[in-house]
């Protein structure tokens, strides 16, 4: 593999050009391990991003790939429909709050989000409203294309320095009380003074249900949700839930607004949708949402994407759906988050770590210092281990066939790399 030419020529991501981190060359993957070209194996704690929740070069998905590949790999939305696109949606909404009637089939998590949001800004003009607001939490992150990064934390977050170029949205306090905590009422307060002083011009609100991911891997109490979906039924606003991440039993629920009990008006997947095979996303929306969108001036939803409902990931994804549909997910999301709750606690003693949580296949210890990223893959890798860190989080999200071996193995990782100077000097 020519490692040379990926450092001098090819732009990783959140990388700098000028100092590029080492990367890892990865020859093969097979159930829960990578295998890099030096014949190491490392078992991923990372599912790739939230998305390989059944593990690589799974042969239910992978028959569903040959079989669809030698019939047609794409063909425009346009116009023209095809089994793979209507299997997947029938799986969709046989898995969605059941108020939620129409998906929209997209490419990436981001472009789920965008259409959210027009949709959401579509929906109060076929009404005869201008709401150009939309109402958000603090630590949140909702994506890297303009629309999601406006309502992801414009302070906390990767996308400050974009400020004065996105619009400017309101964001209220996100919630303190975490999931296993015993619930503070006063948490809502601010999230209902900003609806309340601003709902005129607020098209929705749009947060992640349960769990904040990369705006800090916060895992919060389910009444603060439920209280969220009241306060937008009081005030007459609309509710989407990015369950981008969350989606497909990775909370421990088949969606996270499961824990809370409530429907969203408008809702976001993608990531293990496709099980990390290939990139696809979907926005699912309630008849009175889509309809309305529908029977305004345009006529029509305004986006099409290129790539829309593209057989290849449709099939793959159906795949997906049909293994979750077997159930094991439940028992296997169960198992990891039982071991967490043992292993975890252990490591709360350290005098790096400020916090420790975990939910379903959620893992997260927070440091009181920054790791040095460098430094920490390679002792990760070195321990066999394949977890990636971002500032003073470092988390876990593994495949949900891992084995309790494997849970245990990535956790001493964890351990070992808290004893490990270098892997916290900058």
């Amino acid at each position: 593999m020519d490692l040379a030419f990926d450092r001098r020529h090819i732009w990783h991501p959140y990388t700098s050009t000028l100092t590029p981190l080492t990367c890892y060359p990865v020859s093969s993957a097979q159930g829960v391990m990578l295998q890099l070209e030096n014949g190491e194996q490392l078992i991923d704690g990372m599912s790739s991003w939230w998305s390989a929740i059944h593990g690589y070069n799974h042969p239910h998905l992978n028959a569903a790939a040959h079989s669809q590949i030698d019939k047609m790999s794409h063909v425009m939305f346009g116009g023209i429909t095809h089994d793979p696109a209507i299997n997947l949606c029938k799986k969709l909404l046989s898995f969605a709050p059941d108020n939620l009637q129409h998906v929209f089939l997209a490419d990436s998590g981001s472009v789920a989000v965008e259409v959210s949001l027009k949709m959401a800004l579509q929906y109060w003009h076929a009404k005869g409203e201008v709401r150009p607001k939309f109402l958000t939490l603090r630590d949140g992150y909702h994506g890297d294309t303009f629309a999601a990064m406006s309502v992801t934390d414009p302070d906390n977050s990767m996308h400050s320095l974009y400020k004065g170029f996105l619009p400017q949205h309101i964001f209220a306090a996100s919630p303190k009380t975490g999931f296993w905590q015993e619930w503070d009422e006063s948490d809502l307060d601010n999230f209902r003074t900003q609806l309340s002083e601003n709902h005129c011009e607020i098209a929705a609100v749009i947060l992640e249900p349960i769990v904040q991911g990369a705006g800090g891997m916060r895992i919060y109490h389910p009444k603060f949700l439920k209280g969220v979906r009241e306060l937008c039924d009081e005030f007459g606003v609309l509710l989407i839930l990015d369950e981008i991440a969350t989606g497909f039993g990775r909370t421990g629920k088949m969606f996270a607004c499961e824990h809370a009990d409530i429907k969203p008006d408008i809702l976001c997947v993608g990531k293990a949708l496709t099980s990390g095979y290939m990139t696809l996303s979907a926005t699912l929306a309630s008849s009175e949402v889509a309809d309305t969108v529908c029977g305004g001036e345009a006529g029509c939803f305004m986006h099409g994407p290129t790539f829309m409902a593209n057989p290849l990931a449709c099939a793959v994804a159906t795949a997906s759906m049909e293994l979750l549909e077997q159930n094991e997910w439940q028992q296997q999301t169960k198992q990891i988050e039982q071991l967490f709750s043992e292993l975890l606690p252990k490591l709360k003693q350290h005098e790096l770590v400020a916090d420790v949580r975990w939910l379903g296949a959620i893992g997260v210890v927070e440091t009181t210092t920054p790791v040095n990223m460098e430094a920490i893959q390679a002792l990760f890798v070195e321990q066999g281990v394949w977890i990636r860190p971002f500032g003073k989080l470092i988390y876990m999200m593994p495949p949900f066939i891992s084995e309790p071996q494997h849970i245990q193995k990535l956790v001493d990782a964890v351990e070992c790399a808290l004893n490990s100077e270098e892997c916290f000097s900058s």
